[in-house]
């Protein structure tokens, strides 16, 4: 696979995280509890981490893609689970369901905490008011009176990190913040996370991939040592049978307006579809960025577009495939 076309440089700055929703489960049994749903290891997660986990259903089929973080210790851990907006009432109901007597309450707390997207390190430095020290490594997070700052794996070599708190704290110092730091549209933020390599489950995906379709095994999103949840045996079952015959890749496509959920065809055997669009923004060359999971044996044979005829032009990603797929 290589690159056909010059990727949109990201630009460095401050984005409100809008698209994004945060659910909060506390209670004796939280973390045994998510534990028990999520494809990470909720057991041993520390404070000063977050990770990335899936939510699948019993075929083994995301449901949701999460960030996971929780507070410093106290009598109760909180647990507090991000995921695009579209998909907090469907998943929360959905949880409250199999939460029967354990003591967990969620409660949808979005309307009370900020979320801000940091792109760049010249960005992030202009933080040391708030945050003397940044965390360093992808998804090491450092928590003060100022809120929780989780660094993010890096999209174009630029670090991000991302900036929780509470809302009414946010009012109080954006228009400091806003003299400091370029503010973005929040899509930037969302161009980002796709050339970062990380997927985000959407009502239109939710039940399309496997984890290992959408490369979540590779970003950290899921522990095979850990003991059952809803799907685990699926998702073992693909990781440890053969090789994976699907990928997520990166690809520009010359329509501005993709939509994830969108099929792809490989233009030799048009009669079903090769692949899928997971997340799709628009770039400044009036086309769209993307995260495309297809059958690799697509992608290397050659040429892949949307039925309307756009082409799939594949872009380095992030990290590395395995060989031999």
């Amino acid at each position: 696979m290589h690159t056909t076309h010059s990727a949109l440089r990201l630009p460095t700055g401050l984005c409100k995280l809008t698209q994004y929703a945060v659910i909060a489960a506390e209670g004796a049994d939280a973390v045994q509890f998510l534990h028990s749903q999520l494809t990470n290891d909720i057991k041993s997660l520390s404070e000063n981490h977050a990770c990335l986990a899936g939510y699948c259903s019993t075929k083994g089929r995301l449901l949701a893609t999460l960030l996971v973080w929780k507070t410093a210790k106290t009598t109760e851990e909180t647990v507090f689970l991000e995921l695009p907006a579209e998909l907090q009432e469907s998943f929360q109901k959905r949880l409250q369901v199999y939460v029967m007597r354990s003591k967990v309450t969620l409660s949808h707390i979005t309307g009370s905490t900020a979320l801000l997207g940091i792109l760049g390190n010249a960005a992030a430095l202009q933080l040391a008011e708030w945050f003397p020290s940044l965390p360093t490594t992808p998804y090491e997070s450092v928590h003060n009176e100022a809120g929780i700052l989780i660094r993010l794996a890096d999209a174009q070599d630029m670090p991000r990190y991302q900036w929780v708190m509470n809302q009414q704290v946010c009012e109080q110092i954006w228009p400091t913040l806003s003299e400091k730091l370029p503010i973005l549209p929040e899509h930037i933020w969302s161009l980002s996370e796709i050339h970062a390599g990380i997927p985000h489950i959407l009502l239109a995906t939710q039940e399309k991939f496997v984890p290992q379709m959408v490369n979540y095994e590779l970003i950290g999103g899921v522990n095979f040592k850990k003991g059952c949840y809803p799907g685990q045996e699926i998702v073992a079952r693909s990781q440890y049978l053969g090789k994976q015959k699907r990928r997520m890749v990166l690809a520009q496509i010359d329509n501005a307006i993709v939509q994830e959920g969108t099929e792809i065809f490989a233009i030799d055997d048009e009669s079903q579809p090769c692949g899928m669009i997971v997340n799709a923004q628009p770039n400044e060359f009036d086309g769209s960025d993307c995260l495309v999971e297809i059958k690799t044996i697509s992608m290397n044979d050659g040429v892949v577009r949307l039925r309307s005829g756009e082409v799939c032009r594949w872009l380095d990603m992030p990290y590395s495939l395995p060989s031999g797929e």
